[in-house]
């Protein structure tokens, strides 16, 4: 038997399968170890995970800080009151507490970012895995559709699909931020899979006649997370914003729904006279977006074996 020979035959024998799949544990043991000693030790991270703790919890249950506000209380004597002990961040056109009503638009931008970064990651990890394995045809074929959504700027795909909607509701907003945002992921995971596909565990498995479905989710996947995972920390980010664009450019959600878009757009005509009615919201929005900004750049490095 010659060297080539025994050495397709080792690879076939269970127990280096088994040796293969051990290794890879324990490497993925180590990426993710070693990423959590950085983080622990980052700055960024824990104010961007901090500030998202406080804001999952504030989309939870909302009335914990609201001071038992109601914020859909509202009294037209009040409108566009100060900033005051009474009302901490002042009252809206309506006489509403702002500062409820803020608080209460953290469900929705959350709700939001996270329902679009879901749909995109199912759809860009099925399309992203499909292309990388397979190669060929397919993968050009699903490389050259993904090329056709790429045109298309996200606010402005968006833009136009939601336009044709006869309703604006926080699942069609969603779904319109899906529909136009799932093409980076795909092209990650493309990436990170035709590099991984070629490793010795990889091989070894198909030589024993692994399926295709278990090699994917066994031993592919779970090595292609980390750069998805930094991408998917980002758009959340990047999601709330631009539902917050939307809604402001008056496309998004519709009233009475309780957005920091929406309460933007309300405000802006009044910015010089009542500037606490876009400021507030603006401020909130900001904080959140950078938030996730920062975790994802805080995993990235960590999950860099480049950096040290």
């Amino acid at each position: 038997m010659t060297n080539d020979a025994q050495h397709v035959a080792a690879e076939g024998e269970p127990g280096n399968v088994v040796t293969g799949e051990a290794q890879e544990l324990v490497g993925q043991a180590s990426l993710w170890g070693n990423a959590w000693k950085k983080l622990r030790r980052s700055v960024f991270f824990w104010f961007g995970a901090v500030i998202t703790a406080v804001l999952v919890l504030m989309a939870v249950v909302p009335q914990l800080f609201a001071r038992g506000l109601d914020p859909r209380a509202c009294d037209l004597s009040d409108t566009r009151l100060s900033p005051s002990s009474e009302h901490w961040f002042g009252t809206d056109l309506q006489g509403c507490d702002y500062y409820a009503n803020v608080i209460y638009g953290a469900r929705i931008s959350l709700t939001i970012g996270l329902l679009a970064v879901i749909g995109v990651l199912i759809i860009g990890v099925l399309i992203g895995a499909l292309a990388g394995y397979f190669g060929g045809v397919l993968d050009s074929l699903l490389a050259r559709f993904t090329d056709i959504f790429f045109g298309i700027p996200l606010l402005l795909g968006a833009l136009v699909l939601l336009t044709v909607t006869s309703e604006r509701t926080v699942t069609t907003v969603a779904l319109a931020l899906i529909a136009f945002g799932w093409m980076t992921a795909m092209r990650l995971v493309r990436s990170s899979v035709i590099s991984i596909k070629q490793s010795e565990y990889v091989q070894a498995a198909q030589a024993l006649g692994a399926s295709t479905f278990r090699i994917l989710v066994r031993h592919i996947l779970p090595n292609a997370l980390a750069p998805v995972l930094v991408y998917a920390t980002i758009a959340v980010g990047t999601f709330i914003a631009a539902e917050a664009t939307l809604s402001y450019l008056g496309i998004g959600l519709q009233l009475p729904a309780i957005s920091w878009g929406l309460q933007i757009n309300l405000g802006q005509n009044y910015i010089s006279t009542s500037p606490h009615l876009v400021l507030f919201p603006a401020g909130f929005l900001s904080v959140t977006v950078l938030a996730f900004i920062l975790m994802g750049d805080a995993l990235r490095d960590a999950l860099d074996p480049k950096r040290s």
